[in-house]
C-alpha cells in the first residue's frame, strides 16, 4: 500500500500514513469532476448584469423623419437599437445561473477530486497545524519548510482553526477549509494541498464507512 510522508512543521519527515487513492474513489469520472465544477462556478456568479431595451433608454419617442417620400429607409424613434445611443435590441436582463446537482453526485466528486490529488501526488500531510496567536509569517515560513510556496495551496484542516485562518487568509494563493468543507471545486483549483494527520485520517475513515466506491455514500460536499 502507497505510504504518504508525514512532515511536522520544519519539512522533517515524522512517520507514514497508508493511504491511496481507492480509500476514497474506486475510479475518478473526469466528466463528473467537470459538472460539480461548472455547478459550482455557475452558483458564485452574481447574474447582475444588465443592459437598457429600447423603453427604458432616455430620448424621445418622436419619429425621426416622414414615413415616406424621403428615400431613407423607415425609421422610428431614435431610441432604436439599430441606432448609436438606442437600447440594446435583445437587452440583457438580470437573471440567476445557480442550479444544483444530485447531493450523492456532489459528495462522489469531492471524494474523486480528493483521490486525483492523491494519485498526482500533489498532496503534503503534517501532523499538527496550531499557533497559539496568528501569526502570517508563521505560516508562510511553515509553507516554505514544506516545499508548498510558489503555488496555489488549499491548506485543511480536521476542524475548523481560527488562528490557522488568520494566518494563512493574507498569503497570496492560499485558501484554508476545514475537512468537512472541502468540495470538487476547491480541491482542483489548488495545485497541492496541505492537509493535517487528523484531517485525512478523519476524510478515510468516513469514506471507508460510507463506501468509497459507491455513489451512495454521504461524504461532505
Amino acid at each position: 500500500m502507497p505510504k504518504l510522508t508525514v512532515h511536522d512543521r520544519k519539512g522533517n519527515k515524522v512517520g507514514t500514513l497508508n493511504v491511496e487513492a481507492e480509500d476514497f474513489a474506486s475510479s475518478i469520472n473526469k466528466q463528473l469532476l467537470h459538472d460539480a465544477v461548472v455547478m459550482y462556478q455557475a452558483n458564485q456568479r452574481q447574474g447582475s448584469h444588465k443592459t437598457k431595451s429600447r423603453g427604458e433608454v432616455a430620448g424621445t419617442t418622436k419619429k425621426m423623419y416622414r414615413q415616406k417620400g424621403t428615400g431613407n429607409a423607415r425609421a422610428g424613434s431614435r431610441r432604436s437599437g439599430v441606432r448609436r445611443g438606442g437600447g440594446h435590441i435583445f437587452a440583457i436582463k438580470p437573471r440567476d445561473y445557480s442550479y444544483r446537482l444530485p447531493r450523492k453526485a456532489l459528495q462522489l466528486a469531492t471524494r474523486m477530486a480528493f483521490a486525483s490529488k492523491v494519485q498526482d501526488d500533489e498532496l503534503v500531510v503534517i501532523d499538527d497545524l496550531k499557533f497559539d496567536a496568528p501569526k502570517t509569517k508563521d505560516m508562510a515560513q511553515v509553507i516554505k519548510n514544506l516545499g508548498c510556496d510558489g503555488s496555489s495551496l488549499l491548506v485543511t484542516t480536521a476542524e475548523h482553526d481560527v488562528n490557522v485562518y488568520k494566518s494563512a487568509r493574507n498569503i497570496a494563493k492560499v485558501s484554508v477549509s476545514r475537512a468537512s468543507d472541502l468540495n470538487a471545486l476547491n480541491l482542483l483549483s489548488s495545485r497541492r494541498v496541505l492537509i493535517t494527520k487528523a484531517a485525512i485520517e478523519a476524510l478515510k475513515a468516513k469514506a471507508g464507512g460510507n463506501g468509497s466506491s459507491a455513489s451512495t455514500s454521504d461524504g461532505e460536499e
